[in-house]
């Protein structure tokens, strides 16, 4: 097994070689085999162990076992204890997404302060075979039948090409010494009920099951590479725009396509979305009309659908006194100045003749009803009807922040001045408002 895993971190991890790294270890078989070859291959290496206090003594033998497996390989190793019930009941999770959590925050911050390049985990081949069937028996898609990544940011899995029976003989065939995890042996857990009592009888039926579970994981990833080209494609065309506040899709893109619903679920997935009927139902829906998730919107806006960040409604407006310089706002830094002259134009700064203002000034959102005198035009107009002619969205809308003097407005801020406060010949004080 060793030659085959040099092999493979010649063919597809040789960045391995040069990298410093981090091997989660829980004392179990896999992972200390795990060590052992990297640790045989001249890696540079140091373990990094979590005792969850789950199983009272037993935890503690794991990492007494791990201390001692560190001394004898000459590694340097990081121990981390956690009260895993304890999260568990805070955060209102199950005791093994718990540990997951717990373990893998942590290997990420370990290996930020530390500089560690990766993180190493001994998943191996039936490993992914568990976790194609548990995603398959609830219920998933492509993503959850491409198995586990071989390479996903940080973390690298070398022993994927590897059965637990490849791990068992290599750990044997060189007496390696290793800790068995009672709770493993307990099939109340999904994963273990399909380890002990599903997958002996597929492998019973087929004894290349893993061999051939190898070959349609690697097809499966053939064919969602062809889709994410495909999906990439279909998203270039549906953007309109993108800028801090929304992504703005063009509806027609997506009437053109025979299956418009894939295609939405594909682009829309990560975002918390789950009712793909009604995001569908948003092509031909009034403008308006809003699909939520916990963290994001979708709103049908004309011809386009608008994607952004929940909006969460400024609980107040912003007093401005005339001794301020600079005010800190939702939308950045105002800052007032007072100059001698005008230079340039941009669209965030504007020049006001300063004794037109009477102080407090308030920044406040706008409201329907609210009308100014837009600089260059002459007259007053309605802000929705400003808005309206400068097609600017629903969202656009929503961000749309206001600097009154009294009742007045004198900046529909970063795009448009109102002319009542403009600076004239007889002006004798010029302030100069800019948002940065």
């Amino acid at each position: 097994m060793f030659e085959q895993f040099e092999q493979h971190l010649e063919s597809r991890l040789p960045f391995l070689k040069n990298s410093k790294l981090l091997i989660a270890i829980s004392g179990g078989i896999d992972s200390v085999v795990l060590a052992h070859l990297c640790h045989k291959s001249g890696l540079n290496i140091a373990l990094a162990h979590c005792n969850f206090n789950l199983r009272g003594d037993e935890s503690d033998a794991d990492e007494d076992f791990v201390l001692q497996l560190a001394d004898n390989l000459d590694l340097e190793v990081f121990i981390e204890s956690f009260d895993t019930n304890e999260y568990a009941k805070k955060h209102k999770v199950s005791i093994q997404m718990a540990a997951r959590e717990l373990r893998y925050n942590w290997f990420e911050a370990l290996a930020e302060q530390l500089n560690f390049d990766y993180v190493l985990t001994a998943h191996h081949a039936d490993d992914n075979l568990e976790t194609f069937l548990i995603n398959l028996s609830r219920g998933t898609g492509l993503d959850g039948l491409i198995g586990i990544p071989e390479v996903n940011n940080h973390f690298v899995r070398p022993l994927l090409p590897f059965s637990s029976n490849d791990i068992e003989t290599y750990a044997k065939t060189n007496n390696l010494k290793w800790r068995d995890d009672s709770s493993n042996a307990s099939t109340k857990y999904l994963r273990n009920k399909l380890r002990h009592d599903v997958i002996p009888v597929l492998k019973e039926i087929n004894s290349s099951l893993l061999q051939n579970f190898q070959n349609t994981i690697s097809n499966l990833n053939d064919t969602a590479d062809i889709i994410e080209d495909r999906i990439d494609d279909v998203f270039n065309k549906a953007v309109e725009t993108i800028d801090n506040n929304q992504i703005v899709f063009k509806i027609l893109e997506f009437k053109k396509l025979n299956n418009p619903k894939a295609y939405l679920f594909e682009i829309f997935k990560d975002y918390g979305f789950t009712e793909w009927d009604d995001v569908v139902n948003l092509l031909d829906a009034q403008s308006g009309k809003q699909v939520l998730s916990s963290t994001h919107r979708l709103i049908k806006d004309r011809e386009h659908i608008l994607l952004s960040e929940l909006f969460v409604e400024a609980s107040e407006s912003i007093i401005i006194a005339e001794a301020d310089k600079q005010v800190v706002t939702p939308l950045g830094i105002l800052m007032f100045d007072e100059v001698d002259a005008i230079f340039g134009k941009q669209t965030n700064i504007i020049h006001v003749d300063k004794e037109t203002l009477k102080f407090p000034l308030l920044l406040r959102k706008w409201q329907e009803g609210d009308v100014f005198y837009p600089l260059g035009m002459s007259g007053k107009k309605k802000l929705s009807k400003y808005f309206k002619d400068e097609k600017l969205s629903l969202l656009d809308k929503e961000n749309t922040w206001l600097l009154c003097s009294g009742n007045d407005i004198v900046w529909v801020v970063n795009k448009r001045a109102d002319s009542r406060f403009r600076v004239t010949e007889k002006t004798k004080q010029i302030l100069k408002i800019e948002l940065n």
